[in-house]
């Protein structure tokens, strides 16, 4: 009877691949199990091998980033939801800096690109509810708006996770947000109030 597979020891192995390439460690069969306590034949048996391991790779960054998006509850502020997808995008980078860095490498492909891009659906769900409630303007694109909100979260935590500049630069995210969605029409107190609450919703509130 074959034996179960462990899932720790998957994550295990895309943890250890991750963070090998985030310190330009070379990722050989053999380096990539040094020191895991698992034999290079737990890559084929997870993975079907280095090429599926890469795929993998790349994959759980965007299925934890579904996770976190999916504890993410609509509710009737969607402004205040759309903030907190940012939020929620943030504190999955800063928790997992190694697998962030990969998700975003074009050199690895995706297993499942459709599961990646349902990432964005979320984001894009939140500002059509935010227009269709008449927070923004009746003509702005909820693909062009998400896609602005997380080229925000994106580009600061960036800069944060691969070092030049310190954690306290994510506090720029609020008045960032803020902006956007009030050139988009929203009112200004309301806007802020909303982005404030979502920007903290969440187990790990983010300081700033």
């Amino acid at each position: 009877m074959a034996r179960a597979k462990d899932p720790a020891i998957r994550t295990q192995i895309l943890e250890r691949a991750a963070h090998m390439l985030r310190v330009r460690e070379p990722i050989t069969l053999r380096s990539l199990v040094a020191g895991t306590g698992v034999s290079t034949m737990a890559v084929y048996t997870y993975f079907g091998g280095m090429d599926g391991m890469w795929k993998a790779l790349r994959q759980e960054g965007f299925t934890r980033l579904a996770a976190s998006f999916a504890s993410v509850a609509a509710t009737p502020d969607a402004v205040a939801d759309l903030t907190a997808y940012v939020a929620s995008y943030v504190r999955l980078a800063l928790a997992h800096p190694d697998l962030y860095r990969v998700m975003f490498d074009a050199n690895f492909e995706l297993e499942d690109l459709a599961a990646a891009d349902a990432t964005l659906e979320c984001m894009v769900d939140a500002a059509r509810r935010a227009r269709d409630a008449r927070r923004f303007e009746p003509d702005i694109v909820p693909l062009d708006l998400a896609t602005q909100c997380w080229a925000i979260g994106h580009g600061l935590v960036s800069l944060v996770t691969n070092g030049p500049l310190p954690a306290d630069t994510l506090r720029h995210a609020v008045p960032l947000l803020t902006a956007v969605f009030i050139g988009v029409g929203d009112e200004p107190d309301r806007c802020r109030q909303s982005v404030d609450a979502g920007w903290g919703r969440g187990p790990v509130p983010i300081s700033g």
